[in-house]
């Protein structure tokens, strides 16, 4: 009980300074936090992917479309389960800040393949039978408060033209990982769209999302898809949902490996900041550390003091740093285009991290004070001079 009292007493002898420390433990935590977080956005995707759904594109690159006519073939091939497709629609909705993923999709197959998304069956119903109905995820409704029976209006780019859709479903998530904002629409609607105004355009999709029955054999099914079309004018290249989503993370590893690495730097600044101020205080102390020796305080008493010190500045910093991690996450979302993180919230595995870094650092930097204090001589520390 002493000790703790001792302990409380010390910190609170040079209050600027222990503030100061405990707001630079506090500002690193919360940056680690962010960057964390913005990391952990970027693999939002991967993390989502279904082990049982293959991504089936064009060979060359993504933004080549693939005939409507593979989808049979792809059916009948062993392990393949359910086959649906999608196509990258984009165009603009109110201004191109508004970014979120816009697709034209086979309204009687597509949600088969994903059942993270859950949508009401009579709103689902009613959404097949119109032909310029859509979906929209439940976060997508609730930033531009939008609900059922609501036009959004999109100007095309990719695909020009002015298009109207009209809200007939809203999905909701199943898991907080699932993607919650994009909009679905009918790929027939847009492709008779394309037949008027671009002719030669249409029957084509963008990819196509192959459901199979063993997860196990994904490399197979993968292998054989990819040779039905060997040497035709559109090869594919058929990969696991998670590979493919790693495609996208990989065009950014240079941004990423640097966020990973900046995140970790932090944790050494940290260490410099509370390192530095528990070798300070070590050092004007050495001479009250000498006579509490001579009082009969222990080694353990002496460690006590130095651990407690530097716990209790580092607790409380990563204590202030996590609390304000999650309005400055909250904050840095809202100021991001819609849409850039469909996934954004600081993590379970972050909020450990971050703790335990604290906790961490405030032991290492209790080393070295600690190791000069129980190693000094008596004599030799009432001769310091602080």
């Amino acid at each position: 009980m002493r000790i703790r009292k001792l302990v409380f007493k010390n910190m609170m002898r040079h209050k600027l300074r222990s503030l100061l420390t405990v707001l630079g433990i506090a500002i690193a935590v919360m940056a680690f936090g962010l960057l964390r977080t913005v990391v952990n956005a970027w693999y939002a995707g991967v993390d989502a992917s279904s082990v049982n759904r293959l991504i089936t594109r064009h060979a060359v690159s993504f933004i080549f479309t693939l005939p409507l006519s593979y989808r049979d073939q792809i059916a009948r091939v062993p392990g393949v389960a359910n086959v649906t497709f999608a196509n990258w629609f984009q165009g603009v909705y109110i201004d191109p800040d508004q970014f979120f993923a816009r697709l034209a999709v086979d309204a009687d197959t597509y949600l088969d393949a994903y059942p993270e998304f859950i949508v009401e069956p009579q709103h689902l119903e009613t959404f097949k039978k119109e032909r310029s109905a859509c979906i929209i995820g439940e976060k997508i409704a609730q930033t531009y408060n939008l609900k059922l029976g609501d036009i959004m209006p999109v100007e095309g780019d990719i695909y020009p033209g002015s298009y109207e859709f009209v809200v007939r479903a809203i999905y909701k998530p199943r898991e907080k990982r699932t993607d919650a904002t994009q909009m679905l629409f009918h790929w027939k609607y847009l492709d008779e769209r394309i037949r008027q105004s671009q002719p030669g355009r249409e029957g084509k999709v963008g990819w196509y999302i192959v459901t199979i029955s063993d997860p196990t054999k994904a490399a197979q099914v993968s292998e054989a898809i990819d040779d039905l079309f060997a040497n035709s004018r559109a090869e594919t290249k058929s990969e696991t949902e998670a590979a493919f989503q790693q495609s996208f993370v990989s065009m950014s590893g240079a941004i990423i490996t640097a966020m990973n690495f900046i995140s970790f730097v932090i944790i050494g600044i940290i260490l410099l900041v509370l390192g530095n101020t528990m070798v300070m205080t070590a050092r004007e102390r050495m001479r009250e550390y000498a006579v509490l020796k001579t009082l009969g305080f222990t080694r353990g008493h002496i460690i006590g003091l130095i651990a407690g010190e530097s716990l209790l500045i580092s607790i409380i910093g990563g204590a202030v740093g996590l609390f304000f991690t999650f309005p400055t996450t909250e904050a840095f979302a809202a100021a991001l285009p819609s849409g850039w993180f469909p996934v954004f919230e600081v993590a379970p595995t972050t909020i450990v991290l971050s703790a335990s870094s604290a906790v961490l650092v405030g032991v290492l930097a209790a080393l070295f004070p600690i190791w000069r204090a129980t190693s000094m001589k008596i004599v030799d520390g009432l001769r310091q001079v602080g």
